[in-house]
């Protein structure tokens, strides 16, 4: 099984890399491969609403000169995806909600990518803010239909300058409850497979409330 992290942090070794660290030392104990993606410091621009993705249906976004299909790809070849961000004015990185924006539309329509993968958010912040970005990044999860996993608290670890998460203990334990649990579902979802039936993808239906 393979876990693919994305970093949505400026800093490639801030404190949001060291929470998603904390989390997949569990799952490393459990011989589950992981990649980290530094998303955080490319220049992506946001989605153009163009709709071209879901006229071609060929699983990428028809912007170019980034990686983001690259990492649409890996995400797709993973079994589970962390998403960690920093917190900026009470919301996730702008990067990285760049990405997000259009990575989770190209997956929704080709036939839910993402669907039925285990999906986890970790939030690093210095005071406040930590629970909004929290609930933000678990939008997009949600949304995909992904399963996710819980820790014992909302995942959300505190400090200012990189490496001071380490001293946030209850932070430490959040994030390493998260990564025992996440393993457990992914073993869950791979040995589960085959032996119990898996709900048929419903298309999506749409609605405007104006008539």
């Amino acid at each position: 099984m393979k876990v693919l992290a994305l970093n949505g942090s400026p800093n490639k070794e801030g404190n949001t890399w060291h929470a998603i660290k904390m989390v997949t030392a569990e799952l490393e104990k459990e011989n589950i491969e992981i990649e980290i993606i530094h998303v955080g410091n490319k220049i992506i621009r946001g989605c153009t609403a163009c709709g071209q993705c879901a006229k071609n249906k060929n699983e990428q976004c028809v912007l170019p000169g980034d990686e983001v299909n690259g990492w649409i790809q890996k995400m797709k070849q993973a079994d589970g995806i962390i998403f960690g961000s920093p917190v900026h004015y009470a919301a996730m990185a702008g990067t990285m909600k760049s990405f997000m924006d259009r990575a989770f539309y190209v997956a929704g329509v080709n036939d839910g990518l993402l669907r039925h993968k285990v999906g986890a958010a970790v939030v690093a912040v210095r005071r406040s803010g930590g629970l909004p970005t929290f609930d933000q990044l678990n939008n997009f999860i949600l949304y995909s239909e992904m399963l996710i996993p819980t820790s014992n608290y909302w995942n959300v670890i505190h400090g200012t300058r990189p490496g001071e998460v380490i001293q946030d203990e209850e932070g430490v334990q959040i994030m390493r409850v998260l990564g025992k649990n996440m393993a457990w579902l992914l073993k869950l979802v791979k040995y589960g497979r085959g032996t119990v039936v898996e709900p048929e993808r419903e298309a999506k239906q749409f609605m405007s409330f104006i008539h």
